[in-house]
């Protein structure tokens, strides 16, 4: 009896379009017995997913592997019979969860595959404000030569290894960001909801998420990476970001419900905060109007800190390691805690 897999990855986004080559790559690790079955419709890769399609719901059932954006409703109720395991190309899969609960279907999501450029991403944003890079972007818009506003330090600039970084979740992303941060002398510390895995070489402490106003408090720079659960949901609160010590930087790349964004923009308007930078927001896209559009102190990024050329060379591996796992009855990588929703 011919076993199916079900590909459900061509996003209309070229970044994260399965490629061909991806596809032979599972076909050639599945060998004989297997259907690679291809949806042709377009998958929503933005965010944790879409609703999917009608033709996916259609080559889910019967089938035993699932790779898609998340994983719509109509495909577990379509191949609930018959999937044992789906596969996420996302990192977030917060609204693949409910559905998947009881199931017995093993989920797995792409998380630590966009950690590279994200990581990059951040260091980039924090050098952004540390080094008053958006003045100077400012002061060439407006034709103005201002070498005294620097040397008199009337904008502060400050050397990357001064700055202390505090990190909202210490998973693939974070520990990246983490790696690097140290590499240009940053001290880091962070907060998990597993303290006992520890956190990155060099860390200064580690820290549930009750810990989490002592992290603000020592943190010039805030970097938020944690994946978004029932726990770590607005996480980031008024409170929080009052905490922090003047002129820091809060940085967001996990998702935009888990920060205050109101309290945000009263403490960038106060002068409180030196700035944010954010590639997620509450809602998505963020709307005309605004007021992160045209705000001095943010720079905004439209969900885009993860794209990278090399990403299909990282989710192909993770999917083919995942495959050769799977077919000699190994543990999976990156299996999701259903319960924890991560």
């Amino acid at each position: 009896m011919t076993r199916r897999l079900v590909v459900d990855l061509h996003s209309p986004r070229t970044a994260w379009r399965v490629t061909p080559v991806a596809v032979r790559a599972i076909r050639d690790a599945l060998g004989r017995g297997w259907e690679v079955l291809e949806v042709d419709a377009p998958a929503a890769s933005d965010g944790d997913g879409g609703a999917g399609s009608p033709q996916s719901a259609a080559a889910a059932r019967g089938a035993e592997i699932y790779l898609g954006y998340g994983v719509p409703t109509g495909v577990v109720a379509a191949g609930r019979a018959s999937l044992r395991w789906a596969h996420s190309g996302t990192a977030g899969i917060g609204g693949s969860v409910p559905q998947l609960r009881g199931t017995g279907i093993v989920l797995t999501n792409s998380a630590g595959v966009h950690a590279e450029p994200i990581a990059d991403w951040v260091i980039a944003a924090v050098a952004y404000f540390a080094r008053g890079l958006d003045r100077m972007r400012e002061f060439q818009a407006a034709e103005q030569w201002a070498k005294a506003a620097f040397t008199d330090f009337a904008e502060p600039v400050r050397e990357l290894r001064d700055l202390r970084m505090g990190i909202l979740g210490l998973g693939g992303i974070g520990t990246a960001v983490a790696t690097r941060a140290t590499a240009l002398g940053m001290t880091v510390a962070g907060v998990r909801r597993r303290v006992e895995r520890g956190g990155p070489p060099g860390a200064r402490w580690v820290g549930g998420l009750d810990a989490l106003p002592r992290l603000a408090a020592e943190a010039d720079v805030l970097v938020i990476a944690a994946p978004r659960t029932a726990l770590t949901g607005a996480a980031v609160s008024r409170d929080v970001l009052a905490g922090l010590p003047p002129g820091a930087v809060v940085v967001n790349v996990s998702r935009g419900d888990l920060l205050d964004e109101a309290a945000l923009l009263e403490l960038l308007d106060a002068g409180r905060l030196r700035g944010a930078a954010l590639d997620v927001f509450a809602h998505e896209p963020l709307p005309p109007g605004h007021p992160f559009w045209r705000h001095p102190r943010v720079l905004v990024s439209p969900h885009a800190a993860g794209v990278t050329a090399r990403f299909w060379e990282r989710e192909t591996g993770l999917i083919v390691e995942n495959i050769r796992r799977y077919l000699a009855g190994a543990p999976l990588l990156n299996v999701v805690d259903l319960d924890a929703g991560y």
